[in-house]
């Protein structure tokens, strides 16, 4: 098999008029979408008597569709199948199982601009956000599938002992997965996390957020336009209080995959621990939870690439990114310029429907997350004082405004709590050793920035600025597969570095073989 160097997959350039034509072609087709949409357990299409609508969050009337609810009963039928699909499915040959991942990323890409319309649709994410979510989701298929046959060589890295014994080293799946996907990244993440127990030989149970299971369910038939063999990944959506905690308990269940919220992933992570009556293995955990990211500024910066940084990185999304900049920490010499450019950026952004391509933001993803998000402008706008945005609108979307709090405290609750969403607070420090220490100092460790070109500043940073992805001189979203691996310390999950080398070993365990000569 001929496997080219690996290399992402260009972002689309909206500034040519045929990438637009084809982007509002991509939005046509989306809504020309039928709305009912079964379970999927072992390639049958399953239909139950429960079922959830997913609404246009910037447009609470527009339908997306209506997505069928599995039970208990649902949930077990599908470990039945993952169980007995594994029994093949892991002893396909690795390069066979990389090349469903390569053939699913080339109908990606030849249906990019349908998908990423779709998220415009169901999770309110404009154009060249949900772009760069496809561009990232073909990037986890085609980077997997190399790593998948590369670690196939791990063999070679062992040693024999001539004329004693021939050992072998190799990795084997370890069984039925429960992936448990967020709705922020509803194809990057998705597909990673999916694609990733798959090509390493597992089955899968897949539960996606309840927001964007239209998504999802799009997903698993492109993998079965792929020719991923039936009862490979079964498509389970439902209650988390539910199928999620039924799927997490079960003594069949070998390892969860989840990427959401840290109250979810602690919980997850408690009900695994627990040996339940018939298991005979240890769970596995692969989690990412949240952040509390900080872009720092010292006084030796150049203040125009901070203010765009603090932007891009707070607002992107409407701050819906675990990687998101919700807290600036400025030093005290440059902190009234840099606040200054930051309000004036956040005023010139754009709100509004992300079907017009001309909108910086969309809405929050739904009713939940909007009071939420206000309520946290409001507790913000007695902690510090607000400077641009503050504004909501729930008439026909879930819209908020890109909202900046200044001179607040480091222990206040807009600076330790996250709030996913475009609220941005902002600290003077009065020298960097202090901004290190604010950036340190939540329960979080997911990414940061720091914007500098003192190089003594960098360096210390790169020793004690303690995230598990950092950026110097640019915005702290944005990590890109295979050459970002991205993932988080302390609350923010077990740093598991997706996109990374060590990814797929997370869902496989190693086996020695010694033969005496």
């Amino acid at each position: 098999m001929a496997i080219y160097p690996y290399r992402t997959e260009p972002l689309t350039n909206f500034s040519k008029k045929e990438n637009q034509e084809k982007y509002l072609e991509g939005l046509k087709q989306v809504e020309g979408y039928g709305k009912n949409y079964p379970l999927i357990i072992g390639g049958e299409r399953i239909e139950t008597n429960r079922s959830i609508n997913s609404y246009n969050p910037a447009n609470h009337k527009e339908l997306i569709g209506a997505i069928h609810q599995a039970g208990i009963n649902e949930a077990e039928k599908a470990m039945e199948v993952a169980l007995e699909t594994f029994k093949t499915w892991s002893k396909v040959n690795p390069k066979i199982r990389a090349d469903v991942l390569f053939k699913a990323a080339n109908i990606l890409k030849r249906r990019k601009f349908e998908f990423s319309a779709l998220m415009t649709k169901e999770a309110g994410k404009p154009w060249i956000e949900a772009d760069a979510d496809t561009a990232e989701a073909i990037d986890f298929l085609e980077y997997y599938g190399r790593q998948m046959i590369e670690l196939e060589s791990i063999d070679q890295k062992v040693q024999s002992r001539r004329d004693l014994e021939r050992n072998e080293y190799r990795y084997i799946p370890l069984g039925v997965g429960a992936v448990i996907t967020p709705w922020n990244f509803p194809m990057a993440i998705l597909t990673g996390m999916t694609t990733a127990a798959v090509v390493s030989g597992n089955t899968v149970l897949l539960k996606p957020s309840s927001n964007t299971q239209v998504i999802a369910y799009k997903f698993v038939e492109l993998l079965e336009q792929a020719g991923l063999p039936a009862g490979v990944v079964n498509f389970v959506p439902g209650k988390g209080s539910e199928i999620g905690e039924y799927i997490v308990n079960h003594p069949k269940t070998r390892f969860i995959s989840f990427t959401g919220s840290k109250e979810v992933g602690i919980s997850i992570y408690e009900k695994a621990a627990k040996v339940q009556e018939g298991q005979i293995w240890l769970k596995r955990v692969i989690a990412e939870m949240g952040g509390k990211d900080t872009i720092v500024v010292d006084g030796d910066a150049d203040l125009e690439l901070a203010a765009e940084s603090i932007v891009k990185s707070a607002f992107g999304f409407s701050g819906q990114k675990c990687s998101a900049c919700s807290r600036a920490v400025i030093h005290q010499d440059v902190y009234d310029e840099v606040v200054n450019k930051v309000v004036e950026k956040t005023k010139a952004l754009t709100v509004g429907d992300p079907y017009d391509f001309s909108h910086f933001m969309g809405p929050v993803i739904d009713e939940a997350s909007f009071k939420k998000i206000s309520e946290y402008i409001e507790i913000g706008s007695k902690e510090g004082k607000l400077v641009a945005g503050g504004k909501t609108d729930a008439s026909k979307g879930w819209f908020i405004e890109p909202t900046v709090i200044k001179d607040v405290e480091p222990k206040a609750r807009i600076m330790q709590e996250e709030i996913f969403g475009p609220v941005l607070a902002i600290c003077k420090v009065k020298d960097f050793d202090e901004a290190i220490e604010v950036a340190n100092n939540t329960e979080y460790g997911l990414t940061g920035a720091v914007i500098s070109n003192n190089r003594f500043h960098l360096e210390k940073a790169r020793e004690e600025f303690h995230v598990g992805n950092l950026y110097f001189n640019r915005k702290c979203t944005g990590a890109i597969v295979g050459y970002q691996p991205f993932g988080g310390f302390n609350m923010s999950g077990t740093d598991s570095k997706a996109g990374g080398p060590d990814y797929l070993v997370l869902h496989m365990q190693g086996k020695t073989v010694s033969e005496s000569l």
